[in-house]
């Protein structure tokens, strides 16, 4: 039976509230809301949109929020009353949120105390009309909301000074509306979220993901996954930004349309707290990424978790090594599935399905989604041959925001999207991602991948993380060199090149190494190339 897209995220939460009222859909710091309490609270949200501001179905709400309980309220009570949901990463610079605010056009903002600084700082540069602020823990019971405010504002000054020319107090929001709220015809063609590119490679350009295209990716991953996803079963453990696309759709999408329940982590990398959030948790699926994974191991409090109910792990975001799938295996027992996927295309292409996983391959693609490589004239590839990966599906992107030209760029008039990956899709349909094309390394006409170079030198005992870039040479052509962290300080350059030569071809190992105690990370984790590139050309 073929898979059915003609629904609205609307309809899809409404749903699941219905069929699985009193089951837990979110947990953040010892409190959860069921599917009861997310329907009210979003419902309440929806009628103040409605009723105390000037936003209409169509207008875009920015939310800047981490991974706490009023994120999903925030997001289905704004799709609830018809905007257009536009997530902001809370790390943003204030450059970077009047960036997006005035890209965007959005009217509105829901932002958390703590980092609400630098919005307010250009506020007033955009065309927000409407500040809604939230405190950590607005949405727990009134003594535990107290007591946890009062702690991080005044005792832990978590909380910088600020001010908007019109705010609200989140609770305030909720409790002011003086009906209830009204559906809002919607199409399934009508944009739900505006999601930003990580600007890794330039500045960040909104991608126009539709109600069907995030519909159907929640379909076609249940579909893929439909005997290992148990509705109103599955305990999941959500380290990774909701206002990121990949965490968006596993924790608000796909597991809302079963029934499922996801445990907030707020700050992942505040190792410790979040290890002591898992104790004596029975959670049955984890999704993560390479660096939070290798970050998880090296503590011997997670090493030492009951791991007997956990079924999958989830990996995408960026390659998965060789090294960490062997010791995450070792650790946990349970089977760990990578997928592939862009921020345009809702976002998973691919993935392993649990019972044909092929390590250092992302998988098959997800059902109604054709794959193909081509290359630099656009000519479709053989297969085993390595191009540039296209994908086509019913969760490929309408386009850019306000940005026709870099849509034509990427997206043809028959559906093809462009990845910018470096991809071959083997025989058995399996597809392996090489590389990214604008981070391919040619060194006098040979081409390097970097993530061949740091698959090696990250199975190294003593390395605990290794990015490589291209750097010129001062004659037109390149060098590779790796910036790697260690965990063993008398580890020498000339030790690790030597390891690398072990399995590398002589043009691939590196040529310069540089040590370093962390490196540039995106919002999730993922390894910042072009900084490090940056970097070292300001050298």
């Amino acid at each position: 039976m073929p898979l059915q897209y003609n629904k609205t995220l609307v309809e899809v939460f409404a749903e699941s509230c219905t069929k699985y009222a009193d089951k837990k859909a979110f947990t953040c710091m010892g409190h959860s809301l069921t599917y009861a309490d997310l329907d009210h609270l979003s419902g309440q949200f929806a009628a103040y949109l409605q009723q105390q501001t000037s936003l209409r179905p169509g207008d875009r709400i920015a939310i800047q929020l981490p991974n706490i309980l009023q994120y999903p309220v925030a997001i289905f009570g704004a799709l609830r009353a018809g905007m257009v949901v536009v997530n902001t990463n809370p790390l943003y610079t204030p450059h970077e949120i009047k960036h997006q605010l005035n890209d965007s056009g959005a009217k509105a903002l829901v932002v958390l105390a703590n980092i609400a600084k630098n919005a307010a700082s250009i506020i007033n540069e955009t065309s927000v009309e409407q500040v809604i602020v939230t405190e950590l823990a607005d949405l727990h019971p009134f003594i535990k909301r107290t007591l946890i405010n009062a702690v991080v504002k005044h005792v832990k000054k978590m909380v910088p000074p600020f001010s908007f020319p019109k705010q609200i107090a989140f609770n305030r929001a909720l409790a002011s509306a003086s009906a209830p709220w009204q559906s809002v015809m919607q199409s399934p063609e009508d944009v739900a979220v505006l999601q930003y590119t990580g600007g890794t490679t330039g500045v960040a350009k909104g991608a126009m993901l539709t109600h069907r295209n995030l519909v159907a990716n929640m379909e076609q991953l249940n579909e893929r996954m439909k005997n290992v996803f148990r509705p109103a079963q599955e305990l999941y453990v959500a380290p990774l930004p909701l206002y990121h696309i990949y965490s968006f759709t596993i924790h608000c999408t796909s597991a809302v349309a079963l029934g499922n329940h996801s445990l907030l982590i707020p700050n992942p990398r505040d190792i410790p707290t979040f290890v002591k959030t898992l104790q004596g948790v029975p959670f049955t699926f984890f999704v993560g990424l390479n660096t939070l994974f290798n970050a998880l191991m090296r503590n011997q409090d997670f090493c030492n978790l009951d791991f007997s109910s956990l079924r999958l792990t989830c990996s995408g975001g960026m390659a998965l090594t060789a090294e960490t799938t062997k010791h995450w295996l070792e650790l946990t027992k349970a089977p760990i599935s990578e997928g592939y996927g862009l921020t345009e295309t809702s976002p998973v292409v691919s993935n392993n399905p649990i019972d044909q996983v092929q390590f250092g391959t992302v998988g098959l693609p997800l059902p109604d989604t054709e794959c193909k490589v081509i290359d630099e004239h656009n000519n479709s590839l053989p297969t085993g041959e390595a191009g540039e990966l296209c994908v086509r599906g019913p969760q490929v992107m309408k386009g850019y925001w306000q940005r026709v030209e870099a849509t034509a760029e990427v997206l043809d008039a028959d559906g093809w999207f462009k990845t910018g990956d470096i991809a071959v899709i083997q025989s058995d349909g399996f597809i392996k991602i090489v590389d990214r094309k604008k981070d391919m390394i040619n060194v006098s006409g040979f081409k390097v991948f970097p993530n061949e170079v740091e698959d090696v030198l990250s199975s190294h005992p003593d390395v605990i993380e290794a990015a490589v870039v291209g750097v010129s040479d001062g004659e037109g052509s390149e060098i590779v060199k790796a910036f790697i962290v260690t965990a063993n300080e008398s580890l020498t350059v000339e030790e690790l090149r030597k390891f690398a030569k072990q399995t590398l071809t002589a043009y691939k190992v590196p040529h310069q190494i540089e040590f370093r105690k962390d490196l540039p990370k995106t919002n999730v984790g993922k390894i910042l190339r072009r900084e490090l590139r940056d970097q070292d050309i300001k050298k």
